[in-house]
């Protein structure tokens, strides 16, 4: 290695910033997360992580954001984000967890220089990162202990400030690819607006104006670059932003956000006196990254359309431009889902395009997704994108259309993937994608909604002692153990009429998640609670603690 580590700048800030005993740090998909008072020496050393990840890519720009999502406010986390605006890649996130869980300043260094030594880190190489936070209070003395990393490890670090992990997701890309032949757009905020809007003011030319739309920011940061937004979309789309109090403390996703919205199956109490019947609304998470559409019926009855619902009006559109485009044939488009995607979007989509189930996380969706010319994914939850690939984008700016529908037909396309921020799922660009094809198809929420009818379904979670004895195969939809469950629950399930059902355990803690769903709601509840005690038993559940729904 031409230069060592600068092991006394590194030991004399680490000391400001020690690990506390006791508590064991993961980095998962979401990167670190947990309670921010418990980050002050994760940041530190994620800090110096990421300056060794600029300097093992060559120099490339990585991305570091500060954000728990959709997570209550006294949580926070880190994650970092690879060159093209992707994901860390998987091998590094071991690595991550080994530096984070070194307990002390000494066992940290060692740590750090065997890091170097394995994966023979050039360190005369330049390290450039960006870095961004969501609004959360915990977050300021968090990239303090950041910037204290950067600081130690000489790292050339860009602050891009408080924004949407989609942003930062953004900046990445466009940092990297300035001024190549791929440029992705101009490496600001404002470039990222100015992106986004422009496509679209494109996409609904001559389209008749929609009516206004009502988003819930869930008290986070999407307030902030929603307002940037409006400004920039003008009299194109007239947003009307609520739950904006990213000041007010204990506000953020608290009774509002996409999250709320889909696991509790309700509006936003706060939304109570501002939707009308038949106005349509959306609600983006914490750091804008998931989104989930709602409306009134005329009767004033809740209504969500979520991520399955998004996935099969884009979809289905999609296909349709790349026929009008005379590409049908040339360009597959394809969807991934995952176990969770309702039985009634999973017949409608593969009756008009190539299906594929994959296991939850946005790692394995995104990834299946690469493997088609166009591959859209979006998780119930409301995240999700689409991906077009390098082959399709030439295609696209190569192809020669004959007859003026196919021209314009063309231009859609080209229009979407510009407007469609390909690096991860981001709400506010995701619901510019659907307010376009809701102006297209002239649909109000019902229109879009009676594409085709959910199957009403349930998920339980059931406590376990150890979840680790769940193993499943074919995309989590089958368990290989316990052995003799799922010929237990394959049985009790072909008693329901439309009946699906699969046990899964929670990637974070200690429970399994039941999902059923059957052609009645009173059946898919029962099946739910059914297969629920069928699994408590099994793993010798205390009889006294057995919670009454489970049948």
């Amino acid at each position: 290695m031409a230069s060592p580590l600068p092991v006394e700048a590194i030991r004399t800030l680490s000391e400001q910033h020690s690990k506390p005993p006791n508590v064991h740090y993961q980095y998962g998909t979401a990167g670190f997360r947990t309670l921010g008072n418990l980050l002050d020496s994760v940041m530190f050393r994620v800090g110096i992580l990421a300056a060794l990840r600029s300097k093992r890519l060559d120099g490339k720009t990585i991305g570091v954001m500060v954000t728990a999502s959709h997570n209550p406010e006294p949580d926070n986390g880190v994650k970092l984000v690879d060159p093209r605006g992707e994901m860390l890649e998987a091998s590094w996130e071991a690595h991550a967890t080994n530096l984070a869980n070194a307990p002390t300043t000494d066992a940290f260094i060692d740590a750090l220089d065997a890091f170097v030594k394995t994966l023979r880190i050039d360190l005369s190489k330049p390290a450039r990162v960006v870095y961004a936070r969501d609004t959360r209070p915990s977050g300021p003395a968090l990239i303090a202990a950041l910037e204290d990393g950067f600081k130690a490890i000489g790292a050339e670090a860009r602050n891009a400030g408080v924004t949407t992990t989609p942003v930062l997701h953004y900046l990445v890309k466009a940092i990297n690819t300035k001024g190549t032949k791929d440029t992705y757009g101009e490496d600001s905020e404002e470039g990222y607006l100015q992106k986004l809007s422009t496509a679209f003011k494109k996409l609904v030319a001559g389209k008749s104006a929609l009516p206004p739309l009502v988003i819930d920011c869930a008290n986070g940061v999407g307030a902030l670059v929603g307002e940037k937004l409006t400004q920039q979309l003008q009299d194109t789309l007239q947003l009307i932003l609520h739950n904006t109090a990213v000041n007010t403390p204990g506000a953020l996703n608290n009774a509002c956000g996409a999250d709320f919205v889909k696991t509790s199956q309700r509006l936003p109490p706060s939304l109570a006196s501002v939707l009308r019947p038949g106005q349509r609304a959306c609600s983006l998470d914490g750091d804008a990254d998931r989104l989930i559409y709602f409306y009134l019926d005329d009767r004033g009855q809740f209504r969500m359309l979520d991520g399955d619902k998004i996935a099969a009006l884009v979809a289905a559109f999609i296909v349709e431009l790349t026929k009008s485009a005379g590409l049908e044939g040339e360009i597959q488009v394809g969807i991934v889902q995952t176990a969770y995607a309702n039985g009634g979007s999973t017949k409608y989509l593969s009756e008009r395009l190539p299906v594929k189930c994959v296991p939850t996380g946005v790692k394995h969706l995104h990834h299946a997704a690469e493997h088609y010319d166009i591959g859209v994914y979006f998780e119930a939850n409301g995240h999700g994108t689409v991906l077009f690939s390098p082959e399709t984008l030439h295609r696209l700016a190569s192809h020669q259309p004959s007859t003026p529908a196919q021209s314009t037909a063309l231009n859609h396309l080209i229009n979407l993937t510009q407007l469609i921020n390909q690096t991860v799922g981001d709400a506010l660009s995701d619901m510019l994608l659907v307010e376009v094809v809701l102006a297209h198809k002239s649909y109000s929420g019902l229109e879009w909604d009676s594409l085709y009818v959910d199957l009403p379904n349930r998920l339980v979670k059931v406590i376990v002692p150890d979840r680790s004895i769940f193993k499943t195969e074919d995309a989590e939809r089958r368990l290989v153990s316990p052995p003799g469950l799922q010929a237990k629950i394959d049985e009790l399930v072909r008693r329901y009429d439309g009946g699906r059902a699969f046990v899964r355990p929670s990637g974070t803690e200690d429970v399994v998640r039941v999902y059923a769903e059957a052609t009645v709601r009173s059946q898919a509840d029962e099946l739910a609670f059914r297969v629920a005690g069928m699994v408590y038993d099994e793993v010798g559940g205390d009889p006294t603690k057995r919670p009454a729904e489970f049948l």
